[in-house]
């Protein structure tokens, strides 16, 4: 049986589109017709452009053939509403923020528009984008296709949840603590958090510059069904942007390493309780590696318990400083009692501790570059219990803490700044369940063929 549009990799479209064997309008039209259909129970996109997408598709069609230029020609994309479209509201989940129209394209934007992607439609995140689960008062909750009482993850949690329900097979987000994998791995779909400077990030909107460290620790990145695709859509996202200086134009394809590539196994949960279902998961991955040619071994990384302490006390710090009254002000109660519980979950420090945390940061950079020199690969546990409950972050400090314990590998990659995918491996408590790979700096393709050799063993959960 053929399948519809709406579930081809986009990879597989932009091939047809550039040949002529889809036109971008059917192509267009059958994602929107999926997300109109379905949306309503799930409430993933919370800004409707299907209308703006279908006359630009039918522009796009008009265009010879043998002219059409651009990686994602005519296909459908959907983006995170914190970032800026141009004349779109970039709301970041606030209702202070409801009529904050963008005055231009962000530089992820831009990219994905220069390379011929059509927008069809804005995802959900929390409030500021600072919970990992996806409920605000002015959007309202994004439900996680597997089971409406699980999370579909945060911050990216509409871009999750629309990508799983096959809204197309592109969509956007970004990740400062985990907001591009905790929605993939409670999806059943992939990602990777880039390098820290590979993608550019610039919205014309901001009113201020971001925290230094919150620039080094935060990356944009798309969420996708199959692995091809999110090589496809980091490549094109990651086109340099002069507005955003950090970004570092090295080519996305590495110098080949020789093989057998080593890939570096930990099961380390230093001392939380991980689920045997996790371990589990984390088995089977380096099975499929080890049966695709990798060098698998047990090996321990410098402890992410440090990386995991830098995040809470050098970033809460300056979240602290630079979120806090824009959430006392105008967030709901319910945020400014996760801020609360972050805070107590953290170490609030002063300046010369907030110096020697950024100063230790560089010694962790260094142990985690020298390890991964022998290491190319390193297989993690991504979250250590199931898939959590869509407020798990709103009953208590013992259940805001569990969570954030849960997924100490998390945060801490986005501390050391360094490239981590989550792709999904099965069902943990019927919910889906993944693993995380890490490489070398600006080395996502090594990481992307590792989780593509994983994907190819095992196929893609949402057949499920």
């Amino acid at each position: 049986m053929t399948e519809p549009l709406w579930a081809l990799d986009a990879t597989v479209l932009a091939v047809g589109i550039r040949a002529g064997a889809y036109t971008c309008e059917e192509v267009v039209a059958s994602a929107i017709g999926r997300t109109r259909a379905l949306n309503p129970g799930l409430n993933a996109v919370v800004s409707d452009l299907g209308d703006e997408a279908i006359v630009a598709a039918r522009m796009a069609d008009r265009v010879p053939v043998g002219d059409r230029r651009g990686e994602l020609y005519g296909v459908p994309i959907t983006i995170k509403v914190n970032i800026d479209v141009e004349g779109q509201p970039t709301t970041n989940g606030l209702r202070a923020l409801a009529n904050n129209i963008a005055p231009g394209d962000s530089a992820v934007v831009a990219n994905v528009k220069r390379a011929g992607a059509i927008i069809i439609g804005r995802t959900n995140t929390p409030e500021l984008s600072m919970r990992a689960t996806t409920s605000n008062p002015l959007h309202g909750r994004t439900l996680n296709p597997w089971n409406p009482d699980a999370s579909p993850g945060g911050s990216s949690g509409g871009a999750g949840s629309a990508c799983a329900a096959g809204f197309g097979p592109l969509h956007h987000g970004n990740d400062i603590g985990g907001s591009l994998r905790f929605p993939a791995f409670c999806n059943g779909v992939a990602t990777i958090k880039p390098t820290q400077g590979r993608v550019p990030g610039f919205s014309p909107s901001s009113t201020s510059e971001r925290g230094v460290l919150s620039q080094l620790m935060s990356s944009q990145g798309v969420i996708c069904r199959s692995v091809a695709d999110v090589r496809l859509g980091t490549r094109v996202m990651a086109e340099a942007d002069p507005r955003d200086p950090w970004h570092v134009p090295v080519p996305f394809d590495g110098p080949p390493l020789d093989g057998p590539i080593t890939v570096a196994v930990t099961r380390n949960s230093h001392g939380y309780p991980i689920h045997p279902g996790i371990i589990e998961q984390i088995d089977r991955a380096a099975g499929a590696l080890d049966d695709g040619g990798y060098r698998v071994v047990e090996a321990e990384p410098p402890p992410i318990t440090e990386a995991y302490a830098g995040w809470w006390s050098t970033g809460i710090t300056e979240i602290k400083l630079t979120l806090d009254e824009t959430a006392r002000h105008h967030g709901s109660a319910e945020l400014q009692q996760v801020f609360d519980d972050y805070y107590a979950m953290g170490e609030l420090l002063d300046l010369p501790g907030y110096r020697a945390g950024f100063s230790e940061r560089t010694r962790m950079m260094r142990e985690w570059s020298v390890f991964t020199e022998a290491h190319p690969i390193v297989l993690t546990p991504f979250l250590m219990r199931p898939t959590y409950a869509w407020d798990a972050d709103v009953h208590g400090l013992e259940a805001t803490t569990d969570l954030f314990m849960a997924s100490m590998y998390s945060c801490g990659l986005n501390f050391l700044g360094f490239p981590a995918g989550v792709l999904p491996t099965g069902l943990v408590d019927n919910l889906p369940a993944g693993v995380q790979l890490v490489g070398r700096r600006f080395r996502e393709d090594i990481v992307l063929d590792a989780m593509q050799s994983i994907e190819d063993h095992f196929g893609r959960l949402r057949w499920h």
